[in-house]
């Protein structure tokens, strides 16, 4: 198990939260996703063997948002 802090610009809201925990937490080999808005940060443990961090990451820019 990994884990991982990822930066991200572009979330200011709830919904932001929900699109990013939401589309992240399905896929394979992520077992947990925390979006922290005031920090603007997404943790992410996760499988390295079943999902790699740049697909997280990609996961997270195809929702609209930049990581850093």
């Amino acid at each position: 198990m990994e884990k991982a802090t990822i930066q991200v610009k572009g979330m200011s809201c709830n919904h932001c939260v929900s699109a990013v925990e939401g589309s992240v937490a399905k896929l394979d080999g992520v077992r947990s996703v925390e979006v922290n808005l005031a920090e603007g940060t997404v943790v992410v443990d996760f499988e390295a063997n079943s999902v790699s961090l740049h697909s997280i990451k990609e996961e997270i820019e195809d929702q609209g948002y930049d990581v850093v």
